[in-house]
């Protein structure tokens, strides 16, 4: 067999790089590094810029390609330019392994293989450079020989360093299924055997179940799983740190000690897992999968939901039952047909889930005792609920409707809207608006009569929004929708009223003014614009007092600290005068006051005087 290595000999056993010479060894992508070529069979292109070429001869499979550090297996033919043959790994019957770019083989090959697909054959024709240049390998390669490799990828393992710090090496055994990997809150079914590095058995389970995040065993196994699918198989290489570390572990109920500084070998296979999210994103709404469903999508706002439910209180009492011995229990997301939480985690089920629902006091009944279907729920409860979504209906989407459609549909949630901002909710409110204005954003298609109806309503959409965005303390977004209305009607004394009164809030007084002063032209009389304009003045004096505030005590810090220095030079013998420290401390105030009041009525211009008579 013609030996293919360059500097480090080949070996069968399966090793993992340390973390000193992963750098060294080129597991890092060098920027040259060759990209796959497009080929069709039979053509042949340059890979890199140094003269290797590649003709692909077979198809492979799939999309991915070996990685450096990957342990690849390949059968071979390498002929001279003239066809002599000089080694062949099909001739022998065994196919050969390497480490892909650690330099095992010649640079040719660690260029050439990269771009290989899983079972696709190829000929590589590689320059001296890349080969075994002017030395050739007597007797068989000559001095600066092109060789000639006919190349079939059989399959390669990928080796990761999942932490890149070299604490954990994977080497992955049997691959996964789909793409999908466990997270933190993720409950996980795991079958794993470690070992010490001299085969010593340590622990091994046929079956374990644990949260990611609370992690099991040792730290290395939450760090691996979550770069797992189902059904994946790895084996790992446990630095001390992601193991037991410097103190190591005494023997544990049955299982050996683990000594000080020692490094695991774990098989580890992540049988399954049960999906687990925070709906509510403070923890406080908790949803686990128990079966999946089906498809992608989910229940929105509006949408009409059929599910079969049990709630249950902690120490299992059953408080109500739904959908299981009668037709399927149905509400209307939105409409506050059940409690919060249990809403908001049904808008994330597809139909046929299943799911068991955590639930806090804060997204269920809260701090009140409350009498459900079969048993009080007490005061301050977390409630649990298994749900199966059974299935829903959406709203019509606009897209479904034609124009007179989306005009009735735009003007049935502003009413919907009205109805909730004058109940005070205002987070609701504000969401039926803006459906209300998505149905009859793009307005291309109305006619002329309809594009004024589609106007109105998005003025008035908009303006309500606005007004719910002020209650929420939303200023940003109470601007942007009353900047919106006023593209639409320059003069609208609401929309006008409305921005004022987010910028005062967002101290963007100056422009706040501009807009009152706008409004008071257009409506002199209007009683809420000219309180509006009282409000401002009062921020405006406000916030001058504490400019004010702010620079006196800027002032009288420099004035002590001029004193100080003064009393200090005055009791050395070639002291300066007094008489001239105190005229350059007041010519320096004097020269901050000036630039102080040129920048504040830049600011403001004549901000106390009132233009507009109330």
């Amino acid at each position: 067999m013609l030996n293919l290595t360059t500097t480090i000999p080949m070996e069968d056993d399966f090793e993992f790089p340390t973390a000193n010479n992963m750098e060294e060894d080129g597991m890092d992508i060098p920027e040259d590094d060759p990209v796959s070529p497009t080929l069709k069979v039979g053509e042949e292109k340059e890979i890199g810029k140094n003269g290797l070429k590649k003709k692909l001869v077979k198809e492979g499979e799939g999309w991915d390609t070996p990685a450096s550090g990957d342990e690849v297996e390949v059968h071979y033919t390498g002929t001279l330019l003239d066809g002599t043959k000089f080694d062949s790994s099909r001739d022998r019957g065994t196919p050969f392994k390497f480490k892909l770019g650690q330099g095992q083989v010649i640079k040719g090959w660690d260029e050439g293989i990269k771009t290989m697909k899983k079972a696709e054959n190829a000929v590589f024709t590689i320059p001296p450079e890349l080969a075994y240049g002017e030395s050739g390998s007597p007797p068989t390669i000559p001095p600066d020989a092109t060789l000639q490799f006919d190349v079939e990828l059989l399959s390669w393992t990928s080796v990761k360093d999942i932490c890149k710090d070299g604490g954990i090496f994977k080497k992955i055994l049997v691959e996964g299924e789909k793409w999908e990997n466990p997270k933190d809150l993720d409950e996980v079914f795991v079958k794993y055997e470690a070992c010490l590095e001299d085969g010593t058995l340590i622990s091994k389970s046929d079956g374990a179940e644990f949260t990611v995040g609370d992690g099991y065993f040792c730290p290395a196994l939450a760090k691996a799983v979550k770069t797992m699918k189902k059904g994946e198989k790895v084996l790992l290489i446990v630095k001390p740190q992601y193991a037991f570390g410097e103190d190591g572990r005494p023997a544990v109920g049955g299982e050996c000690a683990v000594p000080p500084n020692a490094t695991l070998q774990i098989t580890l296979e992540l049988v399954s897992w049960k999906s687990v999210s925070d709906v509510s994103k403070d923890k406080k709404v908790i949803k686990k999968i128990l079966k999946e469903g089906e498809g992608y999508e989910r229940p929105d706002d509006g949408a009409v939901v059929q599910v079969k439910l049990i709630g249950k209180l902690q120490d299992g009492t059953i408080f109500v039952k739904k959908g299981h011995d009668e037709e399927p229990f149905e509400f209307k997301i939105d409409e506050e047909q059940v409690i919060d939480g249990l809403e908001r985690a049904v808008k994330t089920m597809k139909k046929g889930e299943h799911a068991l629902i955590t639930i806090q006091p804060e997204y269920a009944f809260g701090s009140s005792e409350s009498q459900q279907e079969l048993a009080v729920v007490p005061a301050n409860s977390t409630v649990y609920y298994e749900v199966e979504m059974v299935l829903f209906v959406k709203e019509k989407e606009s897209w479904d409707m034609n124009t007179q459609e989306k005009i009735e549909a735009a003007g049935k949630k502003k009413e919907e809207g009205n109805v909730l901002f004058k109940a005070c909710k205002y987070e609701r409110a504000s969401k039926r608006y803006e459906k209300a204005v998505r149905f009859i954003e793009y307005d291309s298609s109305f006619s002329d009569e309809e594009k004024q109806q589609a106007k109105l309503l998005k003025i008035s959409c908009n303006l309500n929004n606005a007004a719910c965005k002020l209650k929420l303390k939303d200023y940003k977004q109470a601007e942007k929708l009353c900047t919106k209305v006023l593209e639409l009607d320059g003069r609208n004394v609401k929309a006008l009223y409305r921005r004022a009164q987010a910028y005062i809030h967002l101290v963007e007084l100056e422009l706040a003014e501009v807009d009152i002063k706008k409004a008071l032209e257009i409506d002199p009389d209007n009683r809420d614009v000219k309180m509006e304009y009282r409000v401002l003045k009062e921020k405006i004096k406000e916030y001058n007092k504490k400019d004010a505030q702010f620079y006196g005590n800027i002032f009288a810090k420099m004035s002590k600290l001029e004193q100080s220095k003064a009393v200090k030079q005055e009791a050395a013998p070639m002291a300066i005068d007094s008489k001239v420290c105190r005229l350059l401390v007041i010519l320096v105030c004097l020269f901050l006051i000036s630039m102080i009041t040129i920048l504040i009525w830049q600011k403001w211009p004549n901000p106390l005087v009132d233009h507009v008579v109330i």
